[in-house]
């Protein structure tokens, strides 16, 4: 696939911002919400996504550039399954936007059905996205980080952060291929944690719980089928049931503890699965 980058004049100089951020499958969603929320904190900002979303791309590129001033985003059409995409993601980024300072790896799937029901290619599928992935993502912006040199003055650190869910806690029906994802991604992150402090980048996870986006639509539309319950229905269940907040969460819930994890004052949090989920009883 042909990596195509939106919102910049290629003649113009790099802006070399002191922040500079990357947020894959960001032209919707939690990704979306949490572009907004860097290009607020003063973020140049990578969108991301791969070609059958570039009209969402294009559409938050331009609108960030309006609101923020020109040159503040640029679009990126790549698949983070393709490790040299990945790579000419990042090489992008840094060409446009200035030396990469936090790579977000927000880009995930979720195929919904019954364990035995689910054939080989979805499985496939689900961990190369949700898995290979990010390991594409934490090691290209890793590498980066580290030929950049000492942290740039004035930046907020180098930070990497991929997304787990709270499925990683919680085996929720329907989800397997999923489930075992988002466990890796937590597994994953750890490691990457300890042998990048050397580096002085900090490796973190978030974990979202029920938010409204369009994989938990599919998965209240499949279990209510299955157990005859109508749309709307079972994840309003698990919301009054589960949480403690009494709420489905919103995609901005999630891009505001992005926020503190990319912020100066995250410094000595490293390793960890933030989870974001108005407070879920496991039972």
């Amino acid at each position: 696939m042909a990596r195509r980058h939106f919102g910049l004049d290629a003649t113009k100089e790099p802006l070399s911002r002191k922040r500079t951020a990357v947020v894959t499958g960001s032209s919707r969603g939690i990704g979306e919400a949490i572009a907004r929320r860097l290009a607020q904190d003063g973020y140049a900002v990578a969108i991301n996504d791969v070609a059958a979303n570039k009209a969402g791309v294009e559409r938050l590129v331009a609108e960030l550039n309006e609101t923020f001033g020109d040159r503040t985003s640029v679009g990126v059409v790549a698949d983070v399954t393709s490790s040299s995409e990945v790579r000419t993601m990042v090489e992008t980024t840094v060409k446009h936007l200035g030396p990469l300072t936090v790579m977000i790896a927000n880009a995930g799937i979720c195929g919904v059905g019954a364990a035995l029901d689910t054939s080989d290619e979805l499985f496939a599928q689900t961990m190369n996205v949700n898995l290979t992935g990010v390991w594409n993502c934490y090691r290209h912006a890793a590498r980066q980080m580290i030929a950049q040199g000492p942290v740039p003055a004035g930046s907020t650190g180098y930070k990497i952060l991929g997304a787990s869910s709270i499925a990683a806690y919680r085996p929720f029906p329907l989800l397997a291929p999923y489930c075992a994802s988002k466990w890796a991604v937590k597994g994953m992150t750890q490691v990457f944690a300890v042998e990048m402090a050397q580096h002085k980048i900090n490796v973190n996870c978030y974990a979202p719980g029920i938010v409204g986006t369009a994989m938990w639509e599919k998965l209240d539309e499949t279990l209510g089928k299955m157990q005859g319950r109508p749309k709307g229905e079972t994840v309003n269940k698990y919301v009054h049931e589960l949480t403690a907040m009494g709420r489905v969460s919103v995609p901005e819930d999630v891009s505001k503890v992005v926020g503190f994890l990319c912020s100066p004052d995250s410094s000595f949090v490293t390793g960890q699965n933030i989870v974001v989920d108005g407070g879920i009883v496991f039972s």
